[in-house]
């Protein structure tokens, strides 16, 4: 029977995740004492997007859970406090930030999370936290023309991979005598087990009990997999084995590994790892 084996929250966008025992799902994504997936961002002095394609070490900087806020740790610093209470409207400061084609207004954390994360990237820059007033939606070329909100993700509120797959490609990394690679490098939210290889592509939907998400669309891959999230450097970048293969026409060519989901029922319920789900498949 097919299962969820893994759960994992990103508080703050390309930083390490926190990998979960149960999440609740709601329209934007997992979500986990009022900690929601991407719902942090690090931006630079022109307000844009910074990630792990052009700043590795983003994957040493580690949110840890705790009641009322959010421990960050990154090596050779002291850890960082974030709140996590509710934003009241007016009583901090917004600034505009651009993620990929969207400019929104975002809330900044204040120049002690300025400063310290701009001494671990060694560049200025902001950490932000997603307006829940603001509204920034999932590409409705994919979502049926249905309005599906996102916080800080690159596209879709949430990813599903399924073990199958990453035992594929690690087989064909190996027989070229190449390391295996862990999930983390993929980020997935949601991994899947009990399928085969690459089922995730070809379903529809997968229901966990009265919830149900709908898979929309391929997740196409950049350079970012080849950062070792251990060390925060690159290495080998396995994107070479998924062109071979994985080339899906359904994104004029690109390379995909995993599918990018939204909710389709069940707002409010919890996921689980270990739980029973079933793949509605679509061909």
């Amino acid at each position: 029977m097919p299962t969820i084996s893994t759960l994992t929250l990103y508080p703050i966008k390309s930083c390490a995740g926190i990998s979960l025992q149960t999440a609740i799902v709601s329209t934007s994504g997992l979500s986990h004492n009022n900690v929601h997936d991407r719902e942090w961002m690090l931006v630079d002095s022109d307000g844009l997007f910074v990630t792990q394609r052009s700043h590795p070490l983003m994957a040493l900087i580690v949110p840890h859970l705790q009641a009322g806020g959010l421990i960050v740790q990154a090596p050779g610093m002291a850890p960082l406090e974030i709140s996590t209470a509710p934003l009241t409207a007016g009583l901090t400061p917004a600034i505009a930030v651009t993620i990929w084609d969207d400019r929104l207004d975002a809330h900044d954390c204040g120049d002690e999370a300025g400063r310290w994360f701009s001494q671990v990237l060694g560049q200025s820059c902001r950490l932000v936290r997603f307006d829940p007033a603001v509204k920034r939606l999932a590409s409705k070329k994919w979502t049926d023309d249905a309005d599906v909100p996102t916080r800080f993700p690159d596209g879709f509120p949430m990813l599903v991979i399924s073990q199958g797959s990453l035992d594929d490609l690690n087989q064909k990394l190996q027989a070229q005598g190449r390391a295996a690679v862990p999930m983390n490098r993929y980020r997935p939210n949601i991994v899947i087990d009990g399928v085969d290889a690459f089922e995730e592509d070809f379903a529809a939907t997968i229901e966990a009990g009265p919830l149900r998400l709908q898979l929309v669309k391929p997740c196409t891959r950049c350079p970012m997999p080849s950062v070792d999230q251990a060390t925060g450097e690159f290495g080998p970048d396995p994107m070479d084995i998924l062109q071979t293969y994985r080339s899906n026409p359904r994104v004029d060519g690109a390379p995909t590994f995993g599918v990018n989901a939204i909710l389709q029922d069940g707002a409010g319920e919890i996921l689980r790892v270990g739980q029973e789900i079933t793949l509605e498949l679509d061909f």
